[in-house]
């Protein structure tokens, strides 16, 4: 039997996660949880790395306390964010926060040496200012010293991998969210990086998921209590592994849900067309060559943000006092557009919502259930809306539309998805990042034979909650307002 250690990594806390299959079905117990605080210092935001790794080894510790052996780890995060490698094999600086100001207005002083349709053809990847490619050029352009002093750029995930190791690989699913990774040939598209002045000696090699990094180093194997144990390169980006873990057959669509929501399809090839590009659908790497082909969308931010800011404020008010006070609000009133930029910062985000409301001529939420119902509602229809650009462009109507991850917790946003979509939606597993982190390391170390049977043990393994629409006439007469004010959302 074997058993593996499972670290997944999010925006804003992260777990260390036992697994071992027993009797066809996944057991998953937690060892270990903690939060992740970015830290902001002299105007720029970064992530606290040390103390990120700090806790990797408490889990370490702790599994040495418990007496249990592992057979290989697995590393999930988020993407588009790296820490740079000097020549001495040394972090250089902290790795900066995709919700750092510094790459604002950057996208477009790049499309000044390459236009913005070009780098969307030749990566399939959606324009976000904070994609690595557009982090790189702020440094190649504003902080050339630190690159001259960088041997290997790292993503995240790989970095941990790095300090773990010894060795120093990217993984393909990650480094697709870098931008400047050939969807066709999966390979690092060095004349893109060469036009952009971006030197292409700091690229590393690149991994398949299901392919060892390496094994603890001796000092670490020896501290830990544990043999050479293999780091496996799962699907290092947390997307990735939710999507993997999707208890789907045949066609399907999926909302991995959590501070992002990430909505679209797996499909055999990246679809790069006219269309997708009007609608800016990125081609992301998948396990096995696939493609995840989606939008990201402004996701539960909306909800933690706005919780954050009425505990500053002195409420000490829960989730689930949120969901019920949206519940009890009056449906329909106002609309934002989730993705509309001024969204994106931390702070006072009711005031921002409020503000939206008002600049739009609508009725403007006073209480928190009414921003939270704004909320929910209008995060539902940006899915609607997506939804019927997904069948649109790829040509299949999908019966299924499975939400993935902890945003599924929240049934009052799983109600309305279905709704607004009018498919029937499936919930689960809440926990897809790191189930799909251990169902790839399962199959590397021949515990499951295929994806396949790894999909099938994951539908054993988790319980599914279903939704069906219950008011759709209502939603789509909504959605005629909604697109009155928001014609290009």
């Amino acid at each position: 039997m074997k058993q593996v250690l499972a670290f997944d990594f999010g925006a804003s806390s992260g777990r260390a996660m036992l697994s071992r299959l027993d009797a066809g079905k996944l057991t998953v117990t937690e060892i270990h949880r903690f939060s992740n605080d970015p830290v902001s210092v002299g105007g720029t935001m970064y992530w606290d790395i040390l103390r990120l790794w700090y806790e990797i080894k408490q889990a370490f510790y702790k599994l040495r306390q418990s007496g249990e052996q592992i057979d290989a780890v697995g590393i999930d995060t988020w993407g588009v964010d790296f820490g740079l490698i000097g020549q001495n094999g040394k972090l250089l600086a902290n790795p900066v926060h995709y919700r750092d100001s510094r790459t604002h207005g950057i996208p477009e002083e790049v499309f000044g040496t390459l236009p913005q349709h070009e780098i969307y053809r030749r990566t399939g990847i959606q324009t976000m200012h904070f994609n690595t490619l557009y982090q790189l050029y702020y440094l190649a352009k504003y902080e050339p010293e630190l690159l001259a002093e960088t041997d290997k750029i790292l993503m995240i995930p790989d970095l941990f991998a790095y300090f773990l190791t010894g060795k120093m690989r990217v993984e393909r699913t990650n480094a697709s969210t870098t931008n400047f990774l050939n969807p066709e040939t999966r390979e690092w598209d060095t004349d893109l990086l060469d036009t952009l002045g971006i030197p292409t000696r700091i690229l590393p090699d690149l991994i398949e998921a299901g392919e060892t990094y390496g094994t603890l180093t001796p000092d670490l194997a020896a501290e830990f209590g544990l043999g050479e144990v293999p780091v496996i390169a799962v699907c290092t980006h947390d997307t990735g592994s939710a999507v993997a873990a999707a208890p789907a057959e045949g066609d399907f669509a999926y909302i991995s849900c959590g501070t992002w929501s990430l909505f679209g399809s797996e499909l055999p090839a990246p679809l790069i067309t006219d269309a997708s590009e009007e609608v800016q659908y990125t081609n992301e790497g998948g396990y096995r060559g696939t493609t995840r082909f989606l939008k990201n969308i402004m996701g539960l931010w909306l909800i933690q943000e706005s919780r954050r800011q009425w505990i500053r404020e002195g409420q000490n008010v829960s989730y689930a006092d949120l969901e019920r006070e949206a519940l009890e609000a009056k449906p329909f009133v106002s609309w934002i557009d989730v993705d509309d930029p001024v969204f994106e910062a931390a702070g006072d985000l009711p005031a921002r919502v409020r503000e939206k409301c008002r600049e739009t001529g609508q009725p403007v939420p006073e209480t928190r259930g009414e921003v939270m119902r704004c909320i929910y509602q209008s995060l539902a229809m940006k899915y609607k809306h997506n939804y019927e650009r997904l069948t649109r462009m790829t040509g299949v109507r999908y019966p299924k539309l499975h939400m993935l991850g902890g945003g599924i917790k929240d049934t009052l946003l799983c109600r309305m998805t279905a709704s607004a979509t009018g498919a029937t939606v499936y919930a689960g597993p809440a926990e897809a990042t790191v189930i799909g982190n251990i169902a790839v390391q399962m199959i590397a170390l021949g515990a499951l034979s295929s994806w396949e049977e790894a999909r099938r043990v994951i539908a054993a393994s988790t319980p599914l909650a279903v939704y069906t629409p219950e008011d759709a006439a209502a939603w789509e007469r909504e959605s005629l307002r909604y697109d009155a004010l928001f014609r290009k959302s």
